[in-house]
């Protein structure tokens, strides 16, 4: 518990509450979406921990910040530790605090994570870089709601819900030693898989539109901004490895670098650049025979201009695949400059035959 009130004003100053100010990019319409927002709604009021499996910017620090705004602990503090982001050394000072002379450097007492989350929620992301005989410390306050600061003997009592959330495999963990059984079986009174924006495909346009919107009034703008046809398709058609975070970051950079509210330019890849040497590999990558010999086979039986028409379809769209939807580089793929690509890509996108 926390009893000083140095100790209660400087954790109030130094964690804060979090609010659900992000929530809102929570949208989805998608049937799996609603799904996963259903089960997540289910267990939120239950008092018990509960362990999120998703992709990295899959959105799990989100689902996190649900569980306990629709929990009965709603009016008590959401605190986040990112396992990943500390060294092993730090960790427990961090989930536990610590005693003033406890280590060099320590000139008075810090309140920890669990101490500061009192009454409410702490969310620990990336769990499966807690080290292990930190992991033990966590097995204790889990199953007695207790634990001593470091460099102190004296027991305190917490009243936490533990949100937990990784991108790793940790059964895998477990089976390799780096990860506690016992700490995963108690953290897995219930595991919601986040599902991955690639699943999600009838959630892009939402997200793709609430994103463009809301980088829009940031940037002052008086209209509201829309994609063309052919940034859609891109953006439907692009995988996402790094799900709704990349989709965030895209959409956001595409409308701070159009001219005008009309959206036609998507750089799916940031690094790209124009002055890469070129070597006589890379101006013939992407047109071996292995690319469009599994579809040649149709072709040679149709006349000469509809088989040409359609190699030249195949091989735009093998381009954009490879190159990740990024125009440029699937220009040079095909060993044409940006506007040539572009030009063909417009008469394709016109014509639907030759």
């Amino acid at each position: 518990m926390i009893t000083s009130e140095p100790e209660n004003a400087y954790s109030q100053r130094y964690y804060g509450r979090e609010t659900p100010s992000r929530a809102d990019e929570a949208l989805g319409q998608s049937e799996i979406f609603l799904e996963f927002q259903e089960r997540l709604s289910r267990v939120a009021p239950v008092n018990r921990p509960t362990l999120l499996l998703g992709e990295r910017g899959s959105g799990k620090e989100l689902a996190a910040n649900r569980l306990h705004y629709l929990s009965k602990r709603w009016q008590g503090a959401f605190l986040t530790l990112n396992c990943s982001a500390l060294s092993p050394s730090l960790i427990e000072s961090e989930l536990f605090g610590y005693e003033k002379g406890a280590f060099t450097g320590a000139t008075q007492r810090r309140v920890g994570r669990f101490e500061a989350a009192d009454g409410g929620s702490l969310f620990l992301d990336e769990i499966g870089n807690i080290p292990m005989e930190v992991q033990e410390k966590i097995l204790r306050v889990v199953e007695y709601s207790t634990f001593e600061r470091v460099g102190s003997s004296e027991s305190i009592d917490v009243d936490v819900r533990i949100i937990a959330a990784t991108n790793a495999d940790v059964k895998a963990l477990v089976a390799k030693n780096m990860f506690k059984q016992d700490l995963l079986d108690r953290l897995s009174f219930e595991v919601l898989m986040v599902p991955p924006m690639r699943e999600r495909k009838e959630d892009i346009l939402l997200l793709v539109n609430h994103f463009a919107g809301r980088m829009a009034v940031e940037l002052g703008w008086t209209e509201i901004p829309q994609f063309s046809p052919d940034a859609v398709r891109a953006l439907e058609k692009y995988p996402w490895p790094g799900n709704v975070r990349e989709l965030k970051n895209v959409v956001e950079r595409a409308v701070y670098r159009s001219d005008s509210p009309r959206i036609t330019e998507i750089v799916f890849d940031p690094f790209f650049s124009p002055y890469e040497k070129k070597t006589p590999e890379m101006e013939t990558e992407g047109l071996t025979t292995d690319i469009v010999s599994p579809d040649l086979g149709d072709l040679m039986t149709k006349p000469l201009k509809e088989a040409v028409w359609g190699l030249k379809v195949r091989m735009l769209d093998n381009a954009l695949k490879k190159a990740k939807f990024n125009q440029k580089k699937a220009a040079r793929l095909l060993g044409m400059t940006y506007h040539q690509f572009r030009g063909l890509y417009r008469q394709f996108q016109r014509d639907d035959e030759p």
